[in-house]
Formats: structure tokens, C-alpha cells, sequence
């Protein structure tokens, strides 16, 4: 999530470069003479540590007037004006006290400060290497030297200098605290927690390393441990924005939706310009389908920080889903252009599926998402020593993977397969950790495994650990980079053969996957090169399906459902986001050309709707021949579909479950096929069904068969028989 980093050690000042006076005479601020100036700095400098800055100010810029040159005052003023911001100043200031006298350490470590907070790292580097030539034993520029390597990613450079620092100071936790953050940048994690652990001992209420702590504890999957770090740190230092947005985001992880919102609105009370919390909040709406509020905050968080990449990927996914297309494809032709060019983008794989894109760019995207997502918990798997050995045995063990045993479409899909595999072949078992809805769906599923374990409150390795302990054979990832996912566990390595299936219609871009279950339809051997997996290939199609889906025995009346009696009855029960605008160009003529006829969609959001209606009276199409159907329970949305003539798939993301179900309740659907593996889905169901006529490859086609189908009844008639055969 947004705003998520490590936090260093801050830059500790070395103390004033002269020896203070236990007590001052009186000065008063018109007095300054040349032979005042000890007594006027020493009163300076207890303002100054008192916090009285423009008092101690004043009193430096007196000195200067009398001694234009005193190094001391020059290099007071640097450091208020650093504390205030005035970066330049504070070199202006700081850079004519090292020339007045060269000599003074803290001179050296104060303008290293300024350079640091001007991105400056090299001249950094130099002025901290001249303060400790002149004062080696000073632990705390030893420190500050380290966090600057650490930023370099000079990583033995840094550790040498962290290593002095406590060697000079044993009992420096800001130094353990550092150290740590090196090493976790270096996804050496166990080495980073001892670092945090020893730095939270001889610091307990150090709130920076509560919070790097609630960083490396997330990395390892353990949102528990996680969030009572981030607490810790938030006890400590109750305004620390930066952990109550980290807090939050391991509270959305957690499902606990109302509180993360919470947390990110205090974030922004305390920090309005922090664009990682707008985004993060714009994540929490997303998931409680709330779209348009959601989209407000990627605009905010776009317009705090328009380099953004993470914000403009969903901001794009949530205008889908409200079928807002103004500019769109600008947004689009960004998104493909960060592909190409950014490897470090974190753009989410599943929101490129529904937008037009090469299958070299999906691949390449979930390349990008794999390394930079997966790394840290990557490093984990040496250490966790996962080893396997081939000897014969009388059945295999095959482990699914999932968030998604419960009312879910892809639980729907494969509930009959764990009840019909061959149980003197294979043993199954389901790892869940995804909620329990306390469902029929998830209860059948249970009974239909040989164990069923839910792994919700493990961390990653833990989840790992069990699956290997178990003696996993094959494992089955049924959800990839989908909502909920935790393809850490998969990238750990807890089973020799791994295998990407069913929920996620893409390549996942990992080694860590071996095999991804497909069909010679929607993956010719030709696309091979656009997947990181090897591909196995089904003989028919590669989604199963589920024969004892119930479909209720009365069907709704047209006029219940808002359909015309007599008009012929368009239909598309996708999800929003997969409509696009030259999809819905067709559909539009579609309709002109068929009068009386009508156009049913999902009700997936009101501005979804809102949108589609003001798309088609811009395309002279009355708007109340859209009609939209309101959500129901799976049996009854099956028999509703009865109520339609024709099924229209969109592109380039299929009807995938959507049009197993349009199938299986006999209606005949119409699919135009791409080049990706979502666009060529609806393509493998029809092909399996021997129903290839319903497949067209160029939307100009798809339109005319469209129509064709819409004039021609008996044509449809005989369709709609061989279906039902």
C-alpha cells in the first residue's frame, strides 16, 4: 500500500561546537560588542536549546554584525535554518563556517544534513567522512554515514559503518534500529528482526522501530503481529501518520474495512498532502463497492503525486467499473507505457486484463508485479530449507490453494471436481485463507476433501511450512493475483510441482509457479512464449464446471424482470468493468437496428448505470432501453436468463463463470475472441459444446452475426436447441 517504507534513525545533531557557559551575565540584544560576543552566544545557544529560535536568532545575526566571519554563529544559523527547511541557507551559512574553521567536526556533520535533504548523497558522504577524520569516535556520524549508504544500496559499506557506530556506543538502539532497515532492504529479513528486537531492548519506546517492525512482521505475512507493532508505535508517538497508515493497510488485508478507513482518515488529518493515504483509502472504498468515491481519492492521490503509477492503475480499473470513458484510452496507453518502460511499477496484472493490451505486455506485467511483490518473501525459502525427494508412492497429494471456498464463482465451478477425483489415485486436501461465510458452498467443498484446513491466521512461512509438512505433492494456486490473494505462500516453494488454475485467466510471471492447466483454444502451443509457466493442456476446455448447479424451477415473468413482452431481449450479465466502449458501439447499433428490442445488464453500480444510459443517447439510442438487473441468489439468476434471446460477450475480457452459467441455462452466447488468454475463454466453452458458429474473431463479425441471429428466429431457435441438447 501506499506510503509504506522503512524509517531510519533521524539525523542526530553532535551538539553545538563550543563550550557552553554554566551561567550567562546579563546581555541585552543592543549590547553585542566584540568583547560581548562569549556571553552573547552562550545566551544564543540557550535560546536555541530551549527552542526560542528567533531569540537565538537574532542574538547569532548580532555576532555577525560585530564578526561577519564567527564560524560558531554562522553555523547556528545553518542549523536553524536546516530545522526550518532553508536547505540553501543552511549550506549558504554552514559552508562559510567550515571556511572560517575547517577544523569542527559538527560543521562538517551539520552541512552533510543539508546536502542529505537535498537528495545530495555524494557531497553528504564527503562532509560526514571529513567529521569523523576529525572526530572518529563520534558513534552518531558513524550512523548517519551508514543511512546514507544504506540509501546508495552500498549495503557492506553501510553494515561497516552501523557495526563502528555500536562498537563506539553498545547501547545505540537508533543504530540497531538502522542496521536492521539495511538489511531488510536487502531482504535479509531474520537478520533485520534481530536487529529490531535488540534496538526495542535497550529502547522500548522507540517508535520508529515499532513501526520498521510492523513493516518486516507484514513482509512475513504475520497482519496479527503486524498490527499490535503498529500500535506500539502509535502508543509511543499517538501522531505517527505513517504507522496509522500502515496500521490501516493491514487492517484492510485483514477484511477489517472500517477501521483501516478510519486510520487513513486520521492520516490525512495529521498529513493532507500524504498521497500513499489517499490512495490506500481509495482502496479501502474499492473493496466495499463504493467506486465513485473511490476514483475521487486516485484523483487526489494523483494530484499530490501525478507520478503516481499505483493510483492511476486502479484509478483506471474503478473508472471501468463505472463505465466512465471520458479520456480513457489515454489513461490506458499511460498504463502500457509504464509496462514497457518502468519494470519497478507495481500495476496490478488482473486490472490489465480488462483493458486492451498485448499478451506480451500482460506477461511482461506480471513479471514487474512478481519481482517487486514476491522478492522479500523470496528470500525466505533458503532459510526455510524446503527440500523433496522423488520416491514411488501409491497416490499423490494434491493441494489446493485458495481464498475462495465459500459463495464464489470459482467455488461454483469446481465444488463437484474434489467430489469426483479418484480417491485411489489422489488424496485432496483445500487450504483456505479466505473468510468463512458459513455457506452451503463452503461446507460441501469441506466435505468433499479428505481435510480441509484453514490457514487464515498463518503467517506466509507458516502456511508454507504446513503445506510441506503435509507432504504436498502438487500444489493448485486457484486464485493468482485476484482479490485476497496470497501468492506468498505459493512463491515459498512448499510443493515440488506448482501449478497456476482456474481463478486467474493469465500467466502469473513467477518461477515459482511450474505449470499453468489450459486448453489448445484458449492457449495455441504459437502463444506458448507469453506464459512463464509450461502449459498442460486439457483435451476439451480447461474450465470445469459444477453439473449439480441448481437452476429455481420458476421463471420470473418479463414484466417482473422490466423486459418488453414481445421485443427481442440482448443480454450481458458481465461484470461493468469488462464493458468497453467499442463493445458498447456495437451494442448501440445493435439496438437501433432492431426496434422494440432491449439491452440487460448486470446492476453492478448506480453510476455504472448512470454512465451507460448517458453513453447510449449519446449513440441515439432511447436510454430506458437499457434495463438492469438487480443482483439475486444463483439459482434464480440462472432461471431469469431464460427470459433472454441472445448472450453478447464482450472483449478483450470474456464471460468467463459468467458464461458458464448463460450456458448452462440454455442461452446461446455470442463471443468475439483476442489474443489473450480472458479474451479467448467464452471461445474454449463454445468450442467444448460444439457450438464454433457462436465465435467470431473482429468485432465488425460479431456485429453482423449479432444481428443475423436477431432477425433470423428459427436460426436462434435451432442454436438455443443444440444447446439444450
Amino acid at each position: 500500500s501506499g506510503g509504506a517504507e522503512g524509517v531510519a534513525g533521524s539525523n542526530k545533531e553532535e551538539g553545538f561546537a563550543r563550550q557552553r557557559a554554566k551561567e550567562t551575565p546579563g546581555v541585552r540584544r543592543s549590547d553585542v560588542t566584540m568583547a560581548t560576543i562569549p556571553d552573547a552566544l552562550n545566551l544564543a545557544v540557550q535560546h536555541h536549546e530551549a527552542g526560542r529560535l528567533p531569540e537565538a536568532e537574532s542574538l547569532y545575526r548580532q555576532i555577525l554584525q560585530v564578526q561577519p566571519d564567527h564560524p560558531d554563529a554562522l553555523h547556528l544559523l545553518g542549523v536553524i535554518a536546516y530545522k526550518a527547511g532553508r536547505h540553501d541557507a543552511a549550506i549558504d551559512y554552514i559552508s562559510r563556517a567550515i571556511a572560517a574553521n575547517p577544523a569542527v567536526a559538527a560543521y562538517h556533520s551539520s552541512i552533510g544534513h543539508a546536502f542529505r535533504a537535498q537528495g545530495r548523497l555524494d557531497e553528504t558522504i564527503t562532509h560526514y567522512r571529513k567529521a569523523l577524520a576529525l572526530a572518529p569516535a563520534c558513534a552518531e556520524v558513524h550512523n548517519n554515514l551508514g543511512n546514507v549508504y544504506t540509501c546508495q544500496r552500498r549495503w557492506e559499506e553501510g553494515a561497516s559503518c552501523f557495526r563502528q557506530a555500536l562498537a563506539l556506543k553498545p547501547d545505540y538502539a537508533e543504530a540497531c534500529n538502522n542496521w536492521g532497515l539495511l538489511l531488510f532492504e536487502q531482504n535479509r529479513l531474520s537478520e533485520a528482526m534481530a536487529c529490531y528486537c535488540e534496538a526495542l531492548r535497550l529502547k522500548p519506546d522507540y517508535a520508529e522501530a515499532h513501526y520498521n517492525m510492523g513493516l518486516l512482521l507484514t513482509a512475513h505475512g504475520r497482519l496479527e503481529d503486524a498490527a499490535a507493532s503498529y500500535l506500539q508505535a502509535l502508543r509511543v508517538k499517538p501522531d505517527y501518520a505513517d504507522a496509522h497508515n500502515n496500521l490501516g493497510s493491514v487492517l484492510k488485508d485483514q477484511g477489517k474495512l472500517e477501521q483501516a478507513g478510519a486510520h487513513f482518515l486520521h492520516v490525512l488529518e495529521l498529513r493532507p498532502t500524504f498521497a500513499g493515504a489517499q490512495y490506500n483509502l481509495g482502496l479501502v472504498l474499492q473493496e466495499q463497492r463504493k467506486p465513485q468515491e473511490a476514483v475521487a481519492h486516485y484523483r487526489q492521490a494523483l494530484a499530490l503525486d501525478p507520478d503516481f503509477a499505483e493510483a492511476e492503475n486502479q484509478l483506471m480499473h474503478q473508472l471501468q467499473h463505472l463505465c466512465e470513458w471520458s479520456r480513457f484510452d489515454e489513461l490506458v496507453e499511460r498504463q502500457r507505457q509504464r509496462i514497457r518502460r518502468s519494470p519497478a511499477s507495481m500495476l496490478s496484472p488482473f486490472n490489465m486484463l480488462s483493458v486492451p493490451c498485448s499478451p506480451a505486455e500482460q506477461l511482461a506485467c506480471a513479471c514487474n508485479w512478481a519481482a517487486t511483490r514476491l522478492s522479500r518473501v523470496i528470500t525466505l525459502r533458503d532459510r526455510l530449507g524446503f527440500r523433496f525427494t522423488r520416491t514411488a508412492k501409491p497416490m499423490l497429494r494434491l493441494g489446493y490453494l485458495s481464498a475462495d471456498f465459500r459463495e464464489h464463482a470459482v467455488a461454483r465451478l469446481i465444488a463437484e471436481l474434489f467430489e469426483l477425483h479418484d480417491r485411489t489415485a489422489f488424496e485432496v486436501v483445500a487450504y483456505s485463507y479466505g473468510p468463512d461465510d458459513g455457506g452451503a458452498m463452503r461446507a460441501r467443498i469441506a466435505r468433499a476433501c479428505d481435510r480441509f484446513v484453514d490457514i487464515r491466521a498463518d503467517s506466509f512461512e507458516q502456511a508454507a511450512g504446513r503445506i510441506h509438512a503435509d507432504g504436498v505433492d502438487i500444489l493448485i494456486d486457484l486464485a493468482g493475483y485476484t482479490q485476497g490473494a496470497r501468492t506468498e505462500i505459493a512463491a515459498l516453494r512448499p510443493a515440488p510441482v506448482q501449478v497456476n488454475w482456474l481463478g486467474y485467466p493469465a500467466t502469473m510471471g513467477t518461477e515459482a509457479i511450474d505449470y499453468l492447466i489450459t486448453d489448445r483454444f484458449i492457449t495455441p502451443p504459437e502463444h506458448a512464449s507469453f506464459f512463464s509457466e509450461k502449459l498442460v493442456y486439457l483435451p476439451d476446455c480447461y474450465q470445469v464446471n459444477d453439473r449439480q448447479r441448481e437452476i429455481a424451477k420458476k421463471t420470473p415473468t418479463k414484466r417482473k424482470c422490466g423486459l418488453p413482452e414481445d421485443g427481442f431481449v440482448f443480454c450481458c450479465f458481465n461484470n461493468t468493468n469488462k464493458i468497453t466502449a467499442p463493445v458498447f458501439d456495437v451494442w448501440m447499433r445493435l439496438l437501433n437496428e432492431m426496434p422494440g428490442s432491449v439491452l440487460w445488464l448486470l446492476e453492478a453500480n448506480s453510476g455504472a448505470a448512470a454512465n451507460l444510459r448517458c453513453e447510449a443517447k449519446a449513440r441515439k439510442v432511447d436510454p430506458e432501453r437499457l434495463v438492469f438487473a438487480p443482483k439475486m441468489p444463483p439459482d434464480q439468476h440462472l432461471a431469469r436468463q431464460r427470459l433472454a434471446d441472445l448472450f453478447l460477450d464482450t472483449l478483450p475480457y470474456n464471460a468467463h463463470v459468467t458464461a458458464s452459467d448463460a450456458l448452462w441455462a440454455g442461452l446461446p452466447v455470442l463471443t468475439c475472441v483476442g489474443e489473450t488468454f480472458a479474451s479467448r475463454v467464452a471461445g474454449s466453452l463454445l468450442t467444448a459444446i460444439r457450438l464454433p458458429e457462436l465465435i467470431t474473431h473482429s468485432l465488425k463479425d460479431y456485429e453482423a452475426f449479432a444481428l443475423q441471429l436477431a432477425r433470423s428466429p428459427s436460426k436462434l431457435a435451432g442454436l438455443r436447441k443444440r444447446l439444450q441438447k
